[in-house]
């Protein structure tokens, strides 16, 4: 049984009404999916192992040992054997730093404290990473039936971040997910998607073609359904994880270490990195400290303004179903917070000392320095090259200086140059070269978009009206222009026009949301129409075609949409030869549609089809004028 995403979403509502109002029966169903998976594979070995003993026995009695006897007693002894080594699915081990008790025994304290008051299992490890995230992973040494080696993943970026009581928090939900003291039935539900997806990535890899062969109807239709059907609980458990974070750190910790992961994390990826890279303008060389400068960075504060947006941003998004995880501001109204200006000068002050410093202890710096070096030495290649970028984009930008002194730039260039004084001299230097390229295209989207952010952060209000005009231009930037707008306004005072730019935001998102769902699967069901592409488009799209030996036939339509239909949703289906002595076509067709998506390039998004098995879609194409865009000549 496979899931689209609107069948999904459905289900999903009707078990969210269904774990409310009945609770016990809920979980039962999902207990039963559960011990469903263990019963068929047990099953299917003891049907095996029946069979096996079963033959043996009446060869044995007859004192016959026919060639079909022993035939079948190979075989189901093969089958045997797989269905066992398939059961021995081998994990491996998560990677990162692992830190010894003796090294870090504030750390280590911590854990075994909070793991103690939930009631959660001990640590075997404990890893230090470079991601900014905290984790639990409980990796299976028996495969599918547990004895499971418990981690602690903790990304060095997530620990210079938080003060030690906002960590403690962090540890406490992680824990949360795996204690005792809320759910042992939850915690085991989440072990199980895990171990559940791990089987299905270890089967059919390496050795393992025959296991998979065995298992794969089953598989196919019990892991999307176990998921969809634990989706519900799974996000319940990340409240319970909050809760035993309250339990821990209290409420105003727990809703302080929330927003400050968001805006840190938003922190370190728009503004900390990118000053980090901007550095290659002038260094030929990466910078050797680089987690010294983030330490540096983040124990300053984010600078309030940057904290506000990022927040505002945070607070913007909605809770939808690509995720377990709810959204902030769900998460935030479950403990019973509702954030204000408190919160964002709290998320934007300074900090005395960080859960890096407090629970590292003596080997932080280490760790730190030997963070910074790794780092170094993998980007050092990339950094050069971009380095060569960097000085050519100057030379191209001081020949564009030289020409606008002689003449009227072109729009191109004029954007080109726009563009390159912004990466390369800063936003007070191209104001002047925005305004320049609106005056030759007064609804240029990126140019009033640019403008428009730059003169809000100057607190002149005539920004909103760049943005607004670059939305109506490009809708993909609505959300994020009106979140902008909105963070502008809040700041001004102005909180009931400020709210209408968030209800347009959200707006906005719900109809991004609905459009990608649209885009995201094709149906016989859809309605096609011509694609109205010109000739010599056509004509390049032909050639391109022509490399690919194995397909005779193309069709081009666009897919009927009702969201956002002037982003057109090209449809390209080929009919492809087979050769006699391919065995694996799904893997062969898989390949062939990502080269094509590779190299074509459309003026919109392109979803490609195989159509020999599903040719209902080339009768509806063959109906559609100049659908045929393709046919391989044939050699006499």
């Amino acid at each position: 049984m496979a899931f689209d995403q609107q069948r999904f979403d459905r289900l999903i509502q009707r078990l969210e009404t269904f774990a409310s109002q009945q609770p016990p029966i809920y979980r039962l169903h999902v207990a039963c999916l559960a011990v469903l998976g263990y019963a068929y594979i047990i099953l299917i070995l003891a049907v095996t192992v029946a069979l096996l003993v079963g033959i043996v026995w009446l060869m044995l009695n007859a004192q016959s040992f026919s060639t079909g006897a022993i035939k079948a007693v190979i075989f189901l002894l093969a089958i045997a054997i797989i269905l066992l080594r398939s059961l021995w699915v081998s994990f491996p081990p998560p990677t990162g730093l692992a830190l010894r008790r003796k090294d870090t025994p504030s750390l280590f304290c911590v854990v075994d404290d909070i793991a103690t008051k939930l009631k959660a299992p001990k640590f075997h490890h404990i890893l230090i990473t470079t991601d900014f995230n905290a984790s639990v992973v409980q990796r299976p040494r028996l495969g599918l039936f547990g004895w499971y080696q418990n981690y602690l993943i903790l990304g060095l970026p997530l620990m210079l971040a938080l003060p030690p009581e906002q960590f403690r928090a962090v540890l406490a939900h992680e824990l949360g997910h795996i204690s005792g003291n809320h759910s042992r039935f939850s915690a085991w539900i989440y072990r199980q998607r895990l171990t559940w997806y791990r089987i299905k990535e270890g089967l059919g890899q390496g050795n393992n073609e025959s296991s998979w062969f065995i298992f794969q109807k089953f598989l196919k239709w019990y892991i999307p359904f176990f998921y969809a059907y634990s989706f519900v609980l799974a996000r319940l458990d990340e409240y319970e994880a909050d809760r035993c974070a309250v339990e821990i750190a209290g409420v105003e910790n727990s809703a302080k270490t929330l927003m400050n992961v968001e805006v840190k994390a938003r922190f370190l990826e728009n503004y900390f990195w990118s000053d980090i890279y901007q550095q290659v303008q002038t260094e030929i060389e990466p910078p050797k400290t680089s987690y010294t400068a983030m330490q540096i960075a983040l124990s300053q504060g984010v600078p309030l303004r940057e904290a506000s947006i990022y927040l505002a941003h945070a607070l913007a998004e909605k809770t939808d179903n690509a995720d377990t995880h709810p959204c902030l501001t769900d998460r935030l109204k479950a403990l019973g917070c509702v954030p204000g200006v408190q919160e964002e000068l709290s998320v934007s002050a300074p900090m005395r000392v960080s859960a890096a410093q407090e629970y590292l202890g003596n080997i932080f710096e280490k760790i730190r320095d030997d963070f910074s070096q790794a780092w170094c030495e993998k980007i050092a290649t990339p950094w050069r090259q971009k380095y060569a970028e960097v000085q050519q984009s100057f030379a191209i930008l001081d020949k564009l200086n030289a020409k606008a002194e002689r003449q009227q730039l072109s729009l191109g260039e004029a954007t080109t140059r726009a563009l390159l004084t912004f990466e390369l001299e800063g936003e007070e230097a191209v104001v002047p070269l925005l305004r320049e390229v609106i005056k030759l295209d007064h609804h240029h989207a990126s140019a009033n978009y640019l403008l428009g952010q730059i003169l809000l952060k100057q607190q002149d209000a005539s920004g909103i009206e760049h943005i607004e005009r670059a939305i109506a231009k490009d809708i993909d930037i609505a959300v994020d222009g009106y979140q902008i707008i909105f963070s502008f306004l809040k700041k001004q005072g102005q909180n009931d026009r400020a709210e209408l730019y968030q209800e347009l935001a959200e707006e906005h998102y719900d109809l991004l949301l609905r459009g990608q769902e649209e885009r995201s699967s094709v149906k016989t069901t859809d309605e096609f129409k011509a694609h109205h592409l010109s000739n010599p488009e056509i004509n390049q799209l032909r050639q391109q075609l022509s490399r690919y030996p194995n397909i005779t036939t193309a069709y081009l339509v666009q897919k009927v949409v009702q969201y956002f239909p002037e982003k057109p949703l090209y449809i390209l289906g080929v009919m492809r030869k087979f050769s006699f002595w391919e065995n694996n076509y799904d893997a062969d067709n898989a390949q062939l549609v990502d080269a094509l998506l590779k190299e074509i390039e459309l003026p919109g998004a392109l979803f490609c089809l195989i159509l020999n098995s599903n040719l209902n879609f080339e009768k509806k194409f063959k109906q559609i004028p100049d659908a045929t865009i393709y046919q391989q000549k044939i050699k006499k």
